[in-house]
């Protein structure tokens, strides 16, 4: 059976499966695509843990949302772009409404389908940039940050171990990125800030998939950059911590983007790895609040995905992480919609777009140190979220900064551009935002 008869059989299949779901008027089923398996799988599966405990908290402690218990349905995707599109196909004739992707190819395949299907595709920090532009692009959200963003955190951090941006000048920075378009993405953003602070900028690409650059660090140790940022996929970023240590490039003055620092490619590096920063849009600390709050209610009852063999991992809170926006998306939409009520795709929509993590409601939901304050809007799919850096210190990852703001106002007309040749193309209008 080739992919296109699978996908048929699956829709046709699942009408009775749809049936009851319609039927069962307090489930939302909550899809999970994820990637237990294949080449990326030590960096899926903390992901798919943390995501399914956080679900399994809502519903033991609170009893889903409002009486609306959550169901997850899990769909391996093996980090594949076909398969993604397999299992969006398959989740949705489930009665799934909100799909996160966790890849930028499967995400970039979806833009265009979303809006005829009225499914909420919500690229958590990942997919396309441009995509914040909620004008543009009315289903599809980025909270908190962009990969643009990151380069944004990352300069100001530079900036910041010098005594200040005026201090740049002069300076070699070198840009390591696996040679695809996660890895190109940032480009243009650092090309800015080159040409505005004078710094050099050094472009290495990395051919994919990065298991070989021994060469490419003897280039780096000639270059003798200030700094290295890191965005790197998979087993490079190991590889590229290894070979750092080969050639006696300070590990503390390497900072990688969210998806080259994770226990994964730390723990694979091992010693090399120590020293090392990365960046993240959420906490990261072993003693955060809702660790505690996962801890009682789901690992000490034995509920945990996986055998919690990943628990307070930083992927396995990014995961918790997509799925509290998922969560709050749902509650918000109730509140509008009726509360006990099953949100369709529109509905959970206008949850993403109306998400106002005040100081007051993080502190209030044990979210303290986990997120920084952020609002989302029907023109703002992004919510202007920040950034911190953590260091890793052998065995667990601590944060070194504040909360970091990536600079807004230099991205917006990045994004806006970006976005608008893209509605050129598609031949598609923007919509027009209420002003709040």
């Amino acid at each position: 059976m080739n992919a296109r008869q699978w996908v048929a059989s699956v829709v046709m299949g699942a009408s009775l499966a749809g049936a009851a779901f319609a039927a069962s008027a307090q489930e939302q089923m909550i899809p999970s695509m994820v990637y237990r398996t294949g080449p990326y799988a030590p960096s899926g599966i903390p992901v798919a843990d943390g995501y399914q405990d956080f679900i399994t908290l809502i519903n033991q402690r609170e009893g889903g949302i409002n009486g609306v218990k959550l169901r997850v349905e899990e769909c391996e995707t093996q980090y594949n772009t076909e398969r993604g599109v397999e299992c969006y196909e398959r989740l949705k004739a489930l009665g799934g409404t909100i799909f996160s992707p966790y890849s930028t190819g499967i995400t970039y395949a979806l833009i265009d389908r979303a809006p005829a299907d009225k499914a909420v595709i919500f690229s958590m920090a990942y997919g396309r940039a441009s995509a914040t532009v909620g004008n543009i692009f009315p289903w599809v959200f980025t909270a908190p940050i962009t990969y643009w963003g990151g380069a944004s955190a990352g300069i100001q951090y530079f900036a910041s171990q010098l005594g200040g941006k005026d201090k740049l000048k002069g300076k070699k920075i070198a840009y390591v990125y696996i040679d695809i378009a996660y890895g190109k993405e940032p480009i243009p953003v650092f090309q800015n800030y080159a040409q505005e602070l004078g710094f050099q900028l050094e472009l290495v690409p990395v051919p994919a998939p990065g298991l070989e650059q021994k060469s490419i660090w003897l280039q780096i140790r000639q270059m003798r950059p200030d700094f290295v940022y890191l965005q790197g996929w998979g087993a490079m970023n190991a590889v590229s911590l290894k070979e750092a240590a080969a050639v006696g490039f300070p590990r503390e003055k390497m900072l990688g983007v969210w998806y080259s620092s994770q226990d994964s490619d730390t723990q694979a590096a091992g010693a090399a790895a120590k020293g090392y920063k990365g960046l993240t849009f959420h906490g990261a600390s072993r003693d955060l609040p809702i660790l505690k709050q996962l801890k009682e209610v789901v690992l000490d009852k034995g509920l945990a995905s996986n055998g919690a063999k990943h628990f307070g991992e930083i992927g396995y809170l990014r995961g918790a992480l997509n799925a509290l926006f998922v969560v709050e998306a749902l509650r918000t939409a109730q509140e509008k919609f009726g509360k006990g009520k099953v949100m369709d795709g529109e509905q959970s929509r206008w949850g993403f777009e109306n998400i106002n993590f005040t100081e007051e409601k993080i502190n209030k939901m044990g979210l303290q140190g986990f997120i920084a304050p952020m609002k989302l809007s029907c023109d703002n799919h992004l919510g202007d979220g920040k950034a911190l850096v953590v260091q890793w210190q052998g065995d667990q990852w601590k944060p070194v900064s504040d909360w970091i703001e990536p600079e807004h106002p230099k991205l917006w007309p990045l994004y806006l551009r970006d976005a608008e040749a893209y509605a050129r193309e598609k031949n598609i209008a923007s919509r027009v935002c209420a002003k709040s």
